[in-house]
């Protein structure tokens, strides 16, 4: 593993061993990259790169735009994605790729959470990613839905993950309990347009098996 810091982001990358494998990069937690690595060794995969990036400001990198908090005394939103956005395809990104063995056949996004909401939202400001992987993703945020099935993603991607616990709606939190719906309703969407779409329900709730769930998402896209 390849550890660098850009502009405060700690960056991980586990790369391929051959030249033009996919590469796919994560938005995770910091310390959760070894878990996740090795429980994609569970899989029988194809040679790739994964670039993790952590120390992320998740209520602001991540998010499209402001909104209050949806808990008592919980954050406030305030939308940075698309500035992180900018650092990721323009700094991250080619730093990280000086390290593999050549540049890869294809990229993937994957993220948990809300780095889930942001994989999907990447996709409409910039076109280096082909598959995206939204593992239980906050497709509740209010407005999301209502964007991405208005607009047109900087590239067709070739294929979508959708994942959730199937606890995760329900909840008397109205904000929330919009997810399953809302990621329904999305991946009809997409379907909708050709392209190659699945959704998985997991037992449990938001936070069982985040670290399994990541890795599944990720195993998707590099099988299809």
């Amino acid at each position: 593993m390849i550890r660098m810091t850009i502009r405060g982001k700690a960056v991980s990358i586990f790369p391929s061993e051959k030249p033009g494998s996919p590469a796919i990069y994560l938005n995770t937690v910091s310390g959760e990259e070894r878990q996740i690595w090795a429980e994609l060794q569970k899989f029988p995969l194809p040679d790739f790169s994964l670039i993790t990036i952590a120390e992320l400001d998740w209520n602001h990198d991540l998010v499209p735009w402001d909104h209050p908090p949806i808990f008592k005394n919980g954050p406030t939103c305030t939308g940075g994605a698309d500035n992180y956005l900018d650092l990721l395809t323009n700094d991250i990104l080619p730093a990280a790729e000086t390290t593999l063995p050549g540049p890869p056949c294809w990229r993937g996004l994957a993220g948990y959470s809300l780095a889930g909401l942001f994989a999907l939202y990447a996709l409409y400001g910039t076109d280096v990613f082909s598959r995206a992987a939204s593992v239980s993703g906050s497709l509740w945020f209010p407005g999301i839905k209502e964007y991405l099935t208005s607009r047109n993603a900087k590239r067709l991607p070739d294929c979508l993950y959708f994942s959730l616990g199937d606890k995760e709606s329900k909840t008397r939190n109205p904000v929330l309990k919009a997810v399953r719906e809302n990621t329904e309703a999305l991946c009809a969407y997409y379907q909708g347009k050709g392209i190659h779409t699945v959704f998985q329900l997991n037992a449990g709730n938001h936070y069982d098996h985040a670290a399994q769930r990541t890795a599944t998402g990720i195993a998707w896209l590099l099988a299809h």
